[in-house]
C-alpha cells in the first residue's frame, strides 16, 4: 500500500467512525470543506459542500457526486474503526464514496491536465431521496452549470473493481403509500354488528398484489410490498381503524403512474363493497434514475483506458438512488463499483456488517481522474 493509499484508507476510517444521518452532516461537512481548501479549490458549503477546480481556458464542466449521510443501524462489525455512535454506522458505503471524490481532487489540484472546470458534489441525505432536491433547490445548477454529471456507488458480490452500467433506467423509483381505513368496531362475538378494518385490510394486501401479476405487462420489474397492518383491535375487539403502509419500486415513470392509480382504484372499490372509507397517501420519494447514453459511453472508454473489468450493459438495478434528480436535470451517469465478493466487502448493502473495501480507494479515485481528462482533455492531448 503506497502512501496515498495509506492517505485515503486513514480518511475513510475517520469517516466510518464518525457517522452522521440526513442532514445532520455538519462534521462530515467541515472535513470535506477543510480537504478541499487545502487542495486550493474554491469552496461553497451549504447544504452540502461544493468544490470547484478549473484549468486552461474551457468552457465545458462535468460534476461528479459523492454522498455523505450514514445510516440508523447498530454496527456488529470487530475492526478497529467501528462507529463511534450506537445506532448510526456508515452500512452503504457513502464513507468510501467521499474519499475516492476528495483523492480524485487531490489528484487533479496537483496535476491539472485537463481543460475546462470540474465540480465536486458533496451531498446530503441520500438515504431519503431529499439531499440532491435540497441542492438543487439551492440552485447548484444555476450557480455551477454543468454539462454533464457522475456518481459512483460500491456494489457488493461484483468482483472488486469491476465498473459496470447501462444507458437508460439503472435504479428503480421507490414511492410509499399509506392507507388509512375506517369502519366500524364493535366486541369481536358479534363481528355482524360492524365492519371490521382487519378484513377489509387483509382484501386489500391481496388485491394490491394483483396490481404487478395482472395490470402490468409481464418483465415490468415492479414491486408492490405491504410493509406494515396496524389498527386498533385487541383480544376481544375488533378494530374500526386500520392502516397500511408499504412500499412500491417501478423501472419506468408510466409504470409509477400506473401504480398508484390502481392501487386508488382498488381500494375505492372494496372499500365500497363493505360501506367504509379508506384514503390513501401515495408519495414519490425517488424517482427513477435514467442514463443518457453520451455519459454511459464516456465511462465505458475511461474503464478501459485504465485496463478495468468493465459492463456496459448491466442489468437495472432495483433499489433507488437520489442522483436520479441529477440526472433529470442534466446528462448524467449513475456507475457501479464491484466491492468484492466474499467477506463484510462482500455482505448486502444496509447490513450491519457491511464495510466499503479499501482497495477500492485508488481505484476510484483514479477513475474520477480519467474520466475528467477524458472529458475535459487539453490540447495538447487532442493533438
Amino acid at each position: 500500500m503506497n502512501t496515498f493509499h495509506k492517505k485515503l484508507t486513514a480518511l475513510r476510517h475517520a469517516f466510518h467512525r464518525d457517522p452522521e444521518l440526513g442532514f445532520q452532516e455538519l462534521k462530515t461537512k467541515a472535513v470535506v470543506a477543510d480537504h478541499l481548501r487545502g487542495l486550493g479549490l474554491d469552496v461553497h458549503v451549504s447544504a452540502g459542500v461544493v468544490g470547484v477546480l478549473r484549468a486552461g481556458l474551457g468552457n465545458r464542466t462535468i460534476g461528479l457526486r459523492a454522498d455523505m449521510d450514514a445510516l440508523s443501524i447498530l454496527e456488529t462489525s470487530t475492526h478497529d474503526y467501528v462507529s463511534n455512535t450506537p445506532g448510526v454506522m456508515h452500512a452503504c458505503g457513502h464513507d468510501g464514496h467521499m474519499t475516492m471524490l476528495l483523492g480524485a481532487a487531490e489528484t487533479l489540484a496537483k496535476d491539472p491536465d485537463f481543460d475546462g472546470t470540474v465540480v465536486f458534489i458533496f451531498q446530503p441525505n441520500e438515504e431519503h431521496g431529499l439531499g440532491a432536491r435540497a441542492m438543487i433547490h439551492e440552485g447548484l445548477l444555476e450557480t455551477f452549470p454543468i454539462d454533464e454529471v457522475y456518481a459512483i456507488h460500491n456494489l457488493p458480490g461484483a468482483p472488486v473493481g469491476q465498473i459496470s452500467t447501462r444507458v437508460g433506467q439503472v435504479c428503480a423509483s421507490e414511492s410509499l403509500f399509506e392507507i388509512e381505513i375506517s369502519g366500524q368496531g364493535g366486541h369481536a362475538s358479534m363481528p355482524h354488528v360492524g365492519v371490521d378494518a382487519i378484513t377489509v385490510g387483509s382484501e386489500m394486501v391481496q388485491a394490491l398484489q394483483t396490481i404487478v401479476s395482472r395490470k402490468l405487462a409481464p418483465g415490468a420489474g415492479a414491486v408492490v410490498s405491504v410493509t406494515e397492518f396496524l389498527s386498533d383491535g385487541q383480544r376481544n375487539v375488533l378494530p374500526g381503524h386500520a392502516t397500511l403502509k408499504g412500499d412500491a419500486r417501478a423501472r419506468l415513470p408510466q409504470d409509477r403512474l400506473d401504480i398508484e392509480r390502481f392501487m386508488r382504484q382498488i381500494v375505492d372499490g372494496i372499500a365500497a363493497a363493505h360501506g367504509v372509507t379508506a384514503k390513501v397517501q401515495f408519495v414519490t420519494e425517488f424517482i427513477e434514475t435514467i442514463n443518457a447514453r453520451d455519459p454511459v459511453d464516456a465511462v465505458v472508454r475511461a474503464a478501459n483506458a485504465m485496463g478495468l473489468e468493465v459492463i456496459g450493459d448491466r442489468d437495472a438495478m432495483s433499489f433507488s438512488e437520489d442522483f436520479a434528480h441529477f440526472c433529470a436535470a442534466v446528462p448524467g451517469c449513475f456507475l457501479l463499483l464491484g466491492n468484492g465478493e466474499n467477506g463484510p466487502h462482500g455482505q448486502p448493502l444496509h447490513a450491519a456488517d457491511y464495510d466499503f473495501n479499501d482497495a477500492l480507494l485508488p481505484i476510484g479515485a483514479a477513475f474520477w481522474a480519467q474520466l475528467v481528462r477524458d472529458r475535459l482533455p487539453t490540447r495538447e492531448t487532442l493533438l
